[in-house]
């Protein structure tokens, strides 16, 4: 089944040249162990794009290759007209604070900070003023709905609610691409399911584009677009904008 029918239509506003990340062939692998086999890939500005396959597959391999975590023994990343790969460490993490969020299936939120200070924490980290850095996290809590757990610390709260705050950490510095790696793996249906609906709606109004790793066909149904990898392999992946037409012409019938 193509899933791009059931998923919410590619914004309107996406043209043919609009790509935001470009990967080339990319080979990773650990050891003797090939984790990524050639794997070329396009991502469009504004598109929620859904990295499914199976466990041991490659796809959290090939999210952090995307996102610079990783450097890949061969092969190429684009963000827009820089090489992300062939820039050192440095410039990559200021790449990270700056135009990347990352969030992974346990949030990784510090236990000792209060939820207004683990998303004020980017923000800090690049130097802005702690008092701006607290009203915009502030703003994020209150755009995934947990504003009332401003000064309550992450011990204390439900899986749900930890994940919330997370997002909005990921998502306070206002990334151009938001690196999703399990987001829901650790929480219920209901739970994921409002954690989704949450992202995808704030991603959409801050025309944010998302990479979203999930082994979840419910969770994967929130992309534009799905693409499976398999044994580190992308098997002839459907161009982003092929894709999208595809899913709307199937919608209309």
């Amino acid at each position: 089944m193509n899933r791009t029918s059931t998923t919410q239509p590619t914004p309107s506003h996406l043209g043919p040249d609009s790509s935001m990340l470009r990967a080339r062939s990319l080979v990773v692998s650990y050891g003797r162990t090939a984790a990524l086999r050639g794997v070329t890939l396009e991502v469009r500005r504004g598109e929620i794009l859904a990295v499914t396959g199976p466990s041991g597959s490659g796809k959290s391999t090939l999210l952090l290759t995307l996102a610079g975590i990783l450097v890949p023994d061969a092969g190429e990343v684009h963000f827009g007209e820089r090489c992300i790969t062939a820039e050192n460490e440095s410039s990559r993490s200021r790449l990270r604070r700056k135009q990347f969020g990352v969030l992974f299936q346990f949030g990784q939120l510090v236990p000792e900070l209060t939820a207004e200070e683990n998303v004020a924490l980017p923000l800090l980290l690049s130097g802005r003023r702690r008092g701006v850095a607290i009203t915009a996290a502030t703003t994020w809590l209150d755009r995934f709905g947990v504003a009332d757990l401003a000064k309550v610390r992450p011990p204390e709260m439900s899986g749900g609610q930890a994940q919330r705050v997370a997002v909005a950490r990921a998502m306070v510095t206002e990334p151009e691409v938001l690196f999703a790696d399990e987001p829901t793996g650790a929480l219920d249906t209901l739970a994921g399911e409002q954690v989704m609906t949450q992202l995808v709606r704030v991603a959409r109004e801050a025309d944010t584009t998302v990479v979203l790793v999930t082994h979840d066909a419910r969770i994967a149904a929130y992309g534009d677009r799905e693409v499976v990898v398999r044994d580190g392999v992308l098997p002839d992946p459907i161009p982003a904008d092929e894709a999208s037409v595809s899913g709307r012409e199937e919608g209309r019938s």
